[in-house]
């Protein structure tokens, strides 16, 4: 079996792990390394530039070395397995807007305020119920490609090294690449590579979304609505997948006790509660057309090399 189709094979059965398992109950490696990006950072961290490049470097470079290292061993299909699984965040994206959207369906706004927070950076103490459902599904949306899309294109460009670096990047950026006093500086570096390693998975969800749903209304959303957005990357990302659902998202939001007026995105009416399912679910056709891709192309590409070999 060529390495090619053996990449194409372990992505839907990564998916598949993760659809069955979740994530670990008991650890999970990516909080393991967010404790330690924590602890080096009270020990390194200054308002400079440069220390927030070495800190990148320090808790990157070790683990993307090593797994380059390994790469070539026999069991490294294993491997790939198992780090792609852990980088993919399917279900667990799924769990928590589920928990968002059960909360408002029952009418308990205090449960819903508290789950959209663990998706979102935004204040959510005063969010109403048509506030929490567009930020969730704003959510959704842009972690399809930080914790599903991204990690599967990086796999499938550079393996188990790739999505490391990718995932861990993802990490910093999370909690590093926030325009604030502490971290504007700091935070740059992450926040930049972050941007680097995203831009092309992120145009590629975009196109995904766009094909699983209404595909002339999200690709003149991208075009037109996601160079306004102030991330370059999930500005497409989030007007492709609000234009092909057919939803307006966007608009005021107050982060770390600052209002901002972010520009609409989408086309509709405003996302409501049951848009949630709804991005679920673009999610799951978007995968679908992801799997198919890899597995015909990994295929033609098997059969073609074969012939030209024999």
């Amino acid at each position: 079996m060529s390495d090619g189709m053996t990449s194409a094979l372990i992505l839907p059965l990564a998916l598949a792990l993760d659809a069955w398992l979740g994530e670990p109950r008991r650890f999970h490696p990516l909080i393991g390394f967010g404790w330690l990006a924590q602890a080096l950072e009270n020990h390194l961290w200054g308002d400079t530039l440069w220390r927030g490049v070495l800190a990148l470097l320090l808790l990157i470079l070790p683990f993307t070395l090593l797994a380059l290292l390994v790469e070539p061993w026999p069991g490294s299909p294993a491997l790939d397995l198992l780090v792609l699984y852990l980088a993919i965040g399917w279900r667990s994206l799924g769990e928590h807007a589920g928990r968002v959207r059960h909360a408002l369906t029952v009418g308990d706004l205090a449960q819903a305020r508290q789950a959209v927070g663990y998706l979102v950076s935004r204040d959510t103490a005063d969010l109403d119920e048509a506030a929490i459902a567009k930020a969730t599904v704003e959510s959704v949306l842009e972690n399809g490609n930080d914790a599903i899309f991204g990690a599967l294109f990086w796999f499938l460009v550079a393996g188990a090294p790739g999505v490391l670096l990718y995932r861990l990047t993802n990490t910093l950026d999370a909690m590093w690449g926030y325009r604030t006093e502490r971290y504007r500086r700091f935070g740059w570096a992450a926040a930049r590579l972050d941007d680097l390693l995203n831009w092309a998975p992120a145009r590629l969800t975009a196109l995904s979304y766009a094909l699983a749903g209404h595909v002339t209304q999200a690709l003149t959303c991208w075009r037109q609505q996601g160079p306004a957005w102030k991330s370059p990357n999930a500005g497409p990302v989030m007007a492709a997948g609000a234009g092909s659902l057919g939803v307006l998202l966007g608009g005021a939001a107050i982060y770390h006790g600052i209002a901002q007026i972010r520009p609409p995105l989408g086309a509709g009416p405003p996302a409501g509660t049951r848009d949630i399912d709804r991005a679920l679910s673009l999610i799951r056709s978007a995968l679908a057309l992801w799997v198919i891709t890899v597995l015909v192309g990994a295929g033609l590409y098997s059969y073609l090399r074969s012939g030209a070999v024999a």
